[in-house]
């Protein structure tokens, strides 16, 4: 039976963040809280996808939409609470065709919800028969969660908020993760004669739980795992729970053959891919759709971008975006690679070297103080210290070509757009403004001037006031 409708709950401003961003829309390893929960429920293809939004409504649908074009956009008036959004969404959906079924309703600041934690929830109310499920967890510390209060049977009496809660309540450990699966037509009849006669005067969507409890029955299904509906509520929590994660990565990423010095200070994104015997140094950063191949040595103190590190490559205390290191490259130290990048095998990028949209052919170097920026460089070239591509003529970006077998002499300028052929080489100092034909010398005439016992202006002032 297909899931009939998903909504999640993305109302509300998330105040303990401290932030002018709204909470979901903060990030746990490169991706938001809404982005990441969006992505576990799709996993269950609802017929219908909702997002409820209220606090900066525009900005949240606007990156909701990003993520999935078809999801639906449901408006919480100024009335607050969980159980406000509800009533809000189930008033649209059921308008635009009515709903039969399941309906699944997660909070969206659960950054770690997955998917197979989702559908477990699911086959389990599907074969249980409940009218409603909600997700539980235990926990050591419950403080700040709303407790499940079951009956001697085991079904769930109700649920009791924190602030709500009397001192038997509170003792309890099992706790409300947000997420319920409802029948449509026992939530449709549970939200109706919601109260806000509460402690936050809001509409709880708990109190929904308990109404259904007097005509349907109430389960609960606890999480497996309980770090997949671990709450963020403030920063302390977000810093956490990214430590966990992280760690629970590391440790993947090591069974799998990865050599992690120390995973303490190695930070390693979802969707990047280590392949085996790449050796991660500390203090490194592997972000984005990284793709490391075999027997790579990155760090220490290197930030991986959505970069892709051929097999045998060393990247040393350098930054790579959105960039392509070649087989046995060695980028580093203190190298900056901007986006779009072609780094070909056997070359180098060397200290103090910055990059933007180059290719360095095949065991080219360009090894210090240098920046090669809209250029492309052929193979066995040699780049001299202080060497620089000036491609900005203040309206356009220009490009540089530069053969194989060249010699650059150090400090030279190459004022684009220029091309410089195969087997030249160039003098130090040089400013290269027009085209080199191949197996060319070419210098610039820079005569040197001495002027005998010159001072500063500041000394002749001072000598005339004297």
């Amino acid at each position: 039976m297909a899931l009939s409708a998903a909504i999640i709950l993305a109302a509300g401003e998330g105040t303990r963040m401290r932030s002018t961003k709204p909470k979901v829309l903060h990030e746990l390893a490169g991706k938001t809280f809404l982005n990441r929960v969006m992505t576990s429920v799709a996993g269950l293809h609802p017929d219908t996808l909702a997002v409820v939004v209220r606090y900066q409504a525009d900005r949240v649908a606007r990156m909701a939409r990003s993520y999935n074009p078809d999801v639906t956009i449901v408006n919480q008036d100024d009335k607050p609470g969980t159980g406000r959004a509800v009533q809000c969404a189930m008033h649209q959906l059921d308008a635009e065709g009515g709903l039969t079924g399941q309906v699944l309703i997660a909070a969206s600041d659960m950054p770690l919800l997955d998917t197979d934690t989702l559908s477990q929830l699911l086959d389990f109310h599907r074969s249980s028969g409940n009218g409603a499920t909600v997700l539980t967890t235990q926990l050591d510390d419950p403080t700040g969660y709303g407790r499940i209060i079951r009956a001697g049977d085991g079904s769930v009496l109700r649920i009791v908020e924190q602030r709500d809660a009397n001192s038997s309540e509170l003792a309890v450990h099992e706790i409300n993760t947000s997420v319920y699966v409802f029948e449509a037509n026992v939530l449709t009849r549970a939200i109706s004669g919601l109260s806000s006669q509460n402690a936050q005067d809001e509409f709880y969507l708990t109190d929904a739980l308990e109404a259904a409890s007097e005509f349907s029955t109430i389960g609960a299904y606890a999480a497996k795992d309980a770090l997949c509906v671990e709450g963020v509520n403030d920063r302390v929590q977000l810093a956490a729970l990214s430590r966990k994660h992280n760690a629970r990565l590391c440790e993947h990423w090591m069974r799998e053959g990865v050599t992690i010095l120390d995973p303490s200070s190695t930070w390693i994104e979802d969707d990047a891919l280590l392949e085996s015997d790449v050796t991660i140094l500390p203090g490194c950063f592997i972000q984005g759709d990284s793709h490391v191949g075999h027997d790579a040595v990155i760090g220490p103190y290197t930030t991986l971008i959505d970069a892709e590190v051929e097999p045998g490559a060393v990247v040393e205390r350098s930054r790579v975006q959105d960039s392509r290191i070649g087989r046995n490259a060695n980028i580093g130290p203190w190298t900056y690679l901007r986006a779009g990048n072609e780094l070909d095998e056997d070359s180098k990028a060397g200290a103090f070297v910055e990059m933007k949209k180059a290719h360095i052919g095949a065991h080219t170097k360009v090894p210090h103080l240098s920046y090669v920026g809209d250029a492309d460089l052929g193979e066995h070239t040699n780049v001299g210290g202080g060497s620089i591509t000036a491609n900005y003529d203040g309206v356009h970006k220009n490009h540089t070509t530069i053969g194989s077998n060249v010699h650059v002499g150090a400090g030279n300028l190459f004022v684009a757009p220029v091309r410089v052929g195969d087997g030249v080489t160039t003098g130090a100092g040089s400013v290269i403004r027009h085209d080199v034909d191949e197996d060319s010398m070419v210098y610039s005439e820079n005569s040197q001037h001495a002027v005998p016992g010159w001072k500063p202006v500041w000394e002749r002032n001072e000598e005339r006031k004297a």
